[in-house]
């Protein structure tokens, strides 16, 4: 089968395809403006994408196209609705990116408690400050609330645990036997979860129940000086709450997503979000790990066997 590559993927998984008999064409730098010529111009029955956005004009360019396999779990930049009415299938790789998330979204917590990015900054200044920044609260046995406890934030209860922490959770989707074995104590309620906790980090996908859920009201809720991280999508929170409670109530936000981003890998950011002091940010990196892409690209591989085997679609999601 033609695939189209239109993101990084490891050139290791690009050569166990060929051997498989495949044609690939690699245009990692294609974005959502560009993809659709792309698709036009090479004709292929397959499409993998990480964030690049497949649009309906991108799925109308090709009459031949089969599958779009989105190399993570979170296919909100892909246009389902489309693609099924379309008779083209979406496949996603669930699981396969949740270590790193979790290993970032811990990050994120270590560094705002200990103001990691502050202490750097200044010492890269010629300042040497080690009375401000003596003073941490440490997280030893203080009350994380995991919203969402799919993959990634059961992954984050396991490390959670392993620093002492104590854990709610927060999913009215989520079944009992699932958390069997995890030290989670469930909260019915939202805001009763954010009134609880001292530590708040988002595992939720980006739809229309989620879309700035976490605003006025949750921050409200939320304990003054709590900390709250984000390392699902940008359009979850609404930015404008989060920098108010920031001010308002010291809130320290750790975010790996936001709700204007560059559409490429490089480019001028212009989220204003971040010059609140209160607030750390990174690069939307949180599945961006060797061992993270690796295994991605191992079951995007299995998805395109299975489709080649016997016409079925593995983690279908449309």
């Amino acid at each position: 089968m033609k695939i189209l590559i239109a993101d990084s993927f490891p050139a290791h998984w690009q050569e166990v395809l060929k051997e498989k008999k495949h044609e690939i064409i690699y245009q990692p730098k294609l974005d959502e403006n560009t993809l659709p010529a792309a698709v036009k111009d090479n004709q292929p029955e397959i499409i993998i994408v990480r964030s690049t956005k497949v649009n309906a004009a991108a799925i109308d360019a090709c009459g031949k196209l089969k599958l779009i396999i989105r190399a993570g779990a979170g296919y909100d930049t892909i246009d389902v609705k489309h693609a099924k009415e379309k008779g083209v299938a979406v496949c996603n790789c669930p699981g396969t990116n949740s270590i790193a998330v979790a290993e970032l979204t811990l990050g994120l917590i270590l560094a705002l408690d200990r103001r990691i990015y502050d202490n750097t900054a200044d010492l890269r200044a010629g300042v040497w400050d080690k009375t401000k920044y003596s003073k941490a609260r440490g997280i030893y046995g203080r009350t994380i609330g995991i919203i969402g406890l799919g993959h990634i934030g059961r992954e984050v209860a396991k490390r959670a645990e392993a620093f002492g922490m104590k854990i709610l959770g927060f999913d009215p989707f989520v079944k009992a036997e699932t958390l069997k074995g995890f030290n989670i104590t469930m909260v019915d309620d939202l805001y009763k979860l954010a009134a609880q906790a001292d530590i708040l980090t988002v595992h939720v996908p980006n739809n229309a129940g989620t879309k700035n859920l976490f605003d006025e009201k949750f921050f409200n809720a939320c304990k003054d000086g709590a900390y709250f991280i984000n390392a699902a999508r940008g359009g979850l929170v609404k930015e404008s709450a989060l920098v108010e409670a920031a001010g308002k109530k010291g809130i320290r936000a750790g975010l790996d997503v936001y709700e204007i981003e560059p559409a490429d890998g490089t480019g001028k950011f212009e989220d204003s979000v971040m010059q609140q002091e209160n607030i750390y940010g990174t690069h939307h990196i949180g599945a961006s790990t060797d061992q993270a892409q690796d295994s991605v690209s191992e079951l995007a591989v299995k998805i395109i066997d299975q489709l080649a085997l016997n016409g079925s679609y593995l983690h279908q999601v449309n």
